[in-house]
């Protein structure tokens, strides 16, 4: 994936819908659990030493999977490799509640089906378009015929 890392790093200033220290691990064999700063910045997940600024490195939140782990973490694969996955230890099953429903509700994807949803409700309900007034409603991604069941 291509992608401008002066970007990468101001989006990764921005105000976080969740931050912590947790415990993290990478998906190379032998790893060690070190601790990390974790924000949620939109549909990315980045990852600082706890000393530093500038983030180690970022996961793109699509086409994931966040799975619990016991006793108190959780872990995040990709479609594509699913055997290759960063496990992370939280404080308590509250946080790493909190943090797999966060992370699940991030993606593009989830937000987009979220919006055909929203938009189908609001629709029955008013009898209107209500992406009509922005100048969207006849885009592709927009339209309720293209979410799949």
């Amino acid at each position: 994936m291509r992608y401008n890392e002066k970007e990468l790093q101001a989006l990764s200033r921005q105000p976080a819908e969740l931050a912590a220290e947790l415990g993290m691990r990478g998906p190379k064999k032998g790893s060690v659990v070190k601790r990390r700063l974790v924000k949620l910045v939109v549909n990315f997940l980045f990852y600082f030493r706890t000393d530093e600024a500038e983030p180690v490195g970022a996961l793109l939140l699509e086409r994931c999977r966040v799975a619990r782990e016991e006793p108190s973490g959780f872990s995040i694969s990709f479609i594509e490799d699913p055997e290759r996955k960063y496990y992370f230890e939280c404080c308590s099953e509250e946080q790493c509640q909190e943090w797999t429903e966060a992370l699940r509700r991030a993606s593009y994807e989830f937000m987009r089906r979220s919006l055909i949803f929203y938009r189908k409700e609001i629709q029955k309900m008013t009898g209107k378009d209500p992406l009509e007034q922005f100048g969207i409603s006849e885009e592709a991604r927009f339209q309720l015929s293209s979410l799949k069941a």
